[in-house]
């Protein structure tokens, strides 16, 4: 019972602390701006630039896809971050000495981002709405909350991954910005999985956002959580797969560093 609280403390003051280093810089305005005005540009953009180019009227298909992406940017960038900002800012030795639970310590950096992340769908969703006409009377709201949360932790998977990476590389945000441009183009957020070609579509079933979109479009439409249950199951775990590969990245490089006697890097 001691060692199941304390690995609780860990897991939360891990989860508090990293997100309040992560933004400490941000004034208040310029975070709101970010949370609530980048939603609105993003659907706004392919939103007017699909609706155009097809020349139909598919106005739920961009703002459904969009909202649930941005997701991503807690997902990757957030996440990403929490656990590279370690290294940049010269707590990784401290945090490779402790003898707190790893698993603790990795999974509470994404713990904050995955409801930050939840609150950038919502956002995008009011917009899409409020802007756009969006028809929300049909969708099964818990079923769709549960999508989105379902959604944004697989996406914070895929973070912790990328996270582990940003401890041996110089240009990490590089790395992010090519994974968030590709799951605008792989997960079926603008361009519909049925017109992708097989080699791209077998690597948007390797991603997340790919089922929690199609989820979201389905609930959104009328279906039920049974309709859909399969497609969250999936999205499900291919978070817990790419968590579970991101920690053993992770315990590999503590492994490495202290052997090479580096504390940050392989």
């Amino acid at each position: 019972m001691n060692s199941l609280v304390t690995n609780l403390r860990v897991f939360w003051q891990g989860t508090i602390l990293s997100y309040i280093a992560l933004f400490h810089w941000l004034e208040p305005v310029t975070y709101l701006a970010s949370k609530v005005l980048m939603p609105l540009a993003q659907i706004l953009f392919f939103t007017l630039l699909g609706t155009f180019a097809t020349g139909r009227d598919t106005t739920s298909f961009y703002v459904i896809g969009n909202a649930i992406q941005i997701a991503a940017v807690s997902g990757i960038y957030g996440v990403t971050m929490s656990i590279g900002g370690d290294r940049w800012n010269g707590t990784l030795p401290y945090l490779f000495g402790t003898p707190a639970n790893r698993m603790a310590l990795f999974v509470g950096r994404a713990f904050i981002h995955v409801i930050d992340g939840m609150l950038g769908v919502v956002i995008g969703l009011l917009w899409g709405t409020a802007v756009l006409g969006l028809d929300l009377s049909q969708a099964n709201l818990p079923a769709l909350a549960l999508t989105i949360l379902v959604t944004t932790f697989s996406t914070s998977g895929l973070g912790l991954l990328m996270g582990c990476l940003s401890l041996i590389t110089l240009n990490v945000m590089f790395v992010n910005n090519t994974v968030y441009f590709a799951l605008l183009i792989f997960s079926g957020a603008n361009i519909p999985l049925a017109s992708l070609p097989p080699w791209m579509l077998a690597v948007s079933q390797a991603l997340p956002l790919t089922r929690g979109i199609a989820a979201a479009r389905q609930i959104i439409a009328g279906a039920g959580l049974a309709d859909v249950g399969s497609l969250l199951a999936g999205e499900f775990l291919i978070g817990c797969l790419y968590v579970l590969v991101g920690y053993r990245m992770f315990r590999w490089f503590e492994y490495q560093a202290k052997r090479k006697g580096t504390l940050e890097t392989v």
